[in-house]
């Protein structure tokens, strides 16, 4: 019955619903970011290096321990890993929404202690690093130089050593990552002859 009122209405029905919008539009810019609804589930990443093991190696000697310990942590919805052929391990630890991240971190962080002393001892030596991560970019900048007098590689360089820093300390950042070259490419495709 409140419906057909509407219905009937159609110019009426428009109006409302562009007031609404303005309305909410209005709300929005007032808005704390803070007070936003969490979307996405809080991350935490497990980074382990084992230099010169194959993917098969570091999932049974690295992955397997540390999955095992983690496993059953507070809030913890899933797990993933990632074991790579270039001797580095990833394990990320979803937890439900709403958890404290802060909170969770230190409860990951604890459990990877207590299993550290069975990793390979070039594991241990290297450190395993326990981080909150975001599963979604916030902000992608690209920089480049208008009037093409800079390469890549000086640009990448130029961020790394200027802007990298001070991204890292603005509240609420979690990690920071530079796409693009970051090392000197040589060479020509010619391979050397003696």
């Amino acid at each position: 019955m409140f419906s057909r009122f509407f219905i009937d209405r159609p110019i009426f029905a428009a109006v409302l619903s562009i007031f609404i919008v303005i309305a909410g539009l209005a709300a929005m810019r007032n808005l704390p970011i803070a007070q936003y609804p969490e979307i996405a589930p809080p991350v935490v990443t497990i980074t382990a290096n084992y230099p010169g093991a194959s993917a098969g190696v570091i999932e049974q000697t690295v992955a397997a321990p540390l999955e095992n310990q983690i496993n059953g942590v507070e809030h913890m919805i899933y797990m993933s890993s990632t074991s790579t052929s270039n001797g580095q391990v990833q394990i990320h630890v979803t937890f439900d929404i709403g958890t404290d991240i802060d909170q969770a971190t230190v409860n990951i962080n604890n459990r990877v202690r207590q299993v550290e002393p069975r990793l390979p001892a070039d594991v241990r030596r290297l450190g395993v690093t326990v981080e909150k991560s975001s599963s979604s970019f916030l902000l992608v900048a690209a920089f480049y130089s208008p009037d093409g007098r800079y390469d890549d590689l000086y640009i990448s360089n130029h961020v790394t050593m200027n802007v990298l820093d001070v991204v890292k300390r603005i509240p609420g950042t979690t990690n920071v990552q530079i796409f693009g070259p970051r090392i000197t490419r040589c060479g020509s495709g010619s391979s050397p002859t003696a």
